[in-house]
């Protein structure tokens, strides 16, 4: 616990479970995109699979990985050309 202590004052807290659930959720949704475009021969959609794996690295609030991620998924049915 005490190391727990220390890295709060730090500045540093552990994600909450909503967080990486949807973390997961669009990772693989991401990772599903990605092998469809690469194997269909879809640049935008491989691309937006990419950045639906790596964004949640970027973005430490829940609510914004959820808006973000939705954008991004939205993008991505808007563009299955």
């Amino acid at each position: 616990m005490d190391e727990l202590n220390s890295l709060a004052g730090l500045g540093w807290t552990l994600p909450t479970p909503a967080y990486l659930i949807g973390a997961l959720l669009f990772g693989i949704i991401g990772f599903a995109a990605y092998r469809y475009g690469k194997r269909m021969s879809r640049n935008r959609v491989k691309w937006i699979g990419v950045a639906l794996m790596l964004y949640p690295y970027a973005i430490s609030g829940t609510a914004q990985l959820y808006a973000v991620g939705t954008a991004l998924c939205l993008g991505l049915y808007i563009r299955r050309d």
